[in-house]
């Protein structure tokens, strides 16, 4: 392997990792070095034998990453509800991306009768914050083991807005007003806009609507919009025609949210959506992110049933003693339908197998794709992506399987999403960069979650560092939580 040298000026630091196989997230060469750290920041990376340290780490036979970005989570309330995040730390993340699917803690006022996806996590109906100032503030007052970088949801905005009326289009004084507070939120530090069209609390927004809010962004250096597409299923090449045009009307980077093929008629599909998405890079930013697995989660609905060979029901409000079964074994039980099933179920939650592996892999091998989880915390059983996404990538896909370069693999998970996403100084191990980094065995690291049981930790992770603390050792979670909210300005 190649050996690099950054010129140091210093003789002390406060930890010193030794001996490392640094992936250094920028897709390069594997390469032997020492980092050292100095409060939260990486400020030497060479050989540096002669550098003291408060703290020392061996690192032989290990490699040394920039702490995993989740590109796509829920995690919003979880930050705040459970702020251990032992689900994201044993995986080796450091930072995730909050706010997608148009649902965001802010700026959001909650309310009755809001419709689907506003039940995906249990706190959303419960708890919200008016601005993005004052979810700052609940996260800095909870010190989260992990960074957190929020997106202003679309349809957190239209509630907020327009009230539990969201079966329409916005009215222009509506649209008026959902793109002040969105501005007053990228000026409050959130990363840009995400929407999700698929779902009743945004379907019936016009282009027009989302292309109008998407303009706001053009203010605000270092923001995005993302987008869960208008369809995922039979619909999916003319809506990412949609979005496409959005993100080129709007004149904004734009990144496909968990994009996928949903469905068997759709299997192979991907080939013509990568294609589109490669014409559209050539003449504007466009990236997406993606999960390693072949089945979705989301709330149970009747527009989502269709397209999957098989539904796990996971959680149901009026019918507790359901979750666990498949949709199929409890319409056979009532004698009904799948479709009175579902709507006997909810509101409730559930896993979709709906996939093909070859699409899967094909969008995971796609050199815009960074890895994001798409996890919901805080259901019963959660969907295995929750708990076992980003080891999945590196030991199945990278190792076993050979997809793509354990370089390749880190950088889809840390260097890429970081330039998407407006972090400046994190995503890559150089010096000045933010000290969230990772060591993991690359031989050992696998998913242990699966469908029975997902509440594994991963298998192979040894240290996470947060802002230049300990946050995992030899396995084992500290109870150091040095995570912060992420804006543009102050990182």
């Amino acid at each position: 392997m190649p050996e690099y040298v950054q010129k140091t000026t210093f003789e002390e630091c406060d930890l010193l990792i030794r001996n490392a196989s640094v992936i250094d997230g920028t897709g390069g060469p594997i390469s032997k070095a020492d980092v050292a750290v100095s409060g939260d920041e990486i400020v030497g990376v060479g050989l540096l034998s002669c550098i003291n340290a408060q703290v020392e780490i061996d690192a032989t036979e290990l490699c040394l990453a920039p702490g995993f970005i989740d590109a796509h989570t829920h995690d919003d309330w979880a930050l705040l509800r459970t702020p251990d995040m032992r689900f994201k730390v044993t995986q080796g993340v450091t930072t995730v991306v909050v706010g997608n699917c148009g649902i965001s803690a802010a700026p959001f006022r909650a309310q009755e009768g809001l419709p689907d996806p506003f039940n995906v996590t249990p706190e959303v109906l419960s708890s919200s914050f008016e601005t993005v100032t004052d979810y700052r503030r609940a996260i800095n007052d909870k010190a989260p083991a992990i960074n957190v970088r929020l997106l202003a949801g679309h349809s957190a905005l239209r509630a907020t807005v327009m009230g539990p009326d969201l079966a329409r289009a916005a009215t222009g004084e509506e649209i008026n007003q959902m793109a002040e507070m969105l501005d007053k939120a990228l000026t409050e530090g959130a990363a840009g806009l995400s929407s999700g069209l698929d779902y009743p609390a945004a379907i019936a927004a016009p282009m027009e609507e989302v292309v109008t809010l998407a303009r706001v962004l053009r203010h605000h250096p270092n923001t995005v919009y993302t987008t869960h597409v208008r369809d995922e299923g039979d619909g999916v090449i003319e809506a990412i025609k949609e979005a496409l045009a959005t993100g080129q009307r709007a004149d904004v980077p734009l990144i496909l949210s968990h994009h996928k093929c949903a469905g068997a008629r759709n299997f192979g599909k991907s080939k013509a959506t990568l294609a589109m998405i490669d014409a559209a890079r050539m003449q504007g930013e466009v990236a997406l992110d993606v999960y390693p697995y072949t089945a979705s989660s989301s709330a149970l609905m009747e527009r989502f049933i269709g397209a999957a060979k098989d539904v796990l029901v996971i959680w149901s409000t009026p019918h507790p003693e359901c979750g666990g079964r498949t949709l199929n074994d409890i319409a056979a039980g009532w004698d009904v339908s799948r479709e009175e099933a579902c709507a006997e179920l909810k509101p409730a939650g559930a896993i979709y197998f709906d996939m093909d592996e070859q699409d899967v892999q094909r969008i995971l091998r796609h050199p815009a794709a960074m890895i994001g989880s798409d996890g919901l915390p805080g259901t019963e059983k959660p969907h295995p992506r929750l708990w076992g996404t980003f080891p999945r990538v590196l030991g199945h896909y990278a190792r076993d399987l050979k997809l793509f370069s354990l370089a390749k693999a880190v950088q889809k998970m840390t260097g890429l999403t970081a330039a998407k996403f407006g972090l400046i100084d994190r995503g890559e191990i150089s010096v000045g960069k933010k000290a969230d980094l990772v060591l993991f065995d690359a031989e050992e690291i696998s998913d242990l979650a699966d469908f029975d049981a997902p509440e594994q930790p991963a298998k192979g992770i040894h240290y996470v560092l947060v802002n230049g603390q300990i946050t995992l050792s030899r396995g084992r979670q500290t109870r150091t939580r040095a995570g912060r909210f992420l804006s543009s300005q102050s990182q």
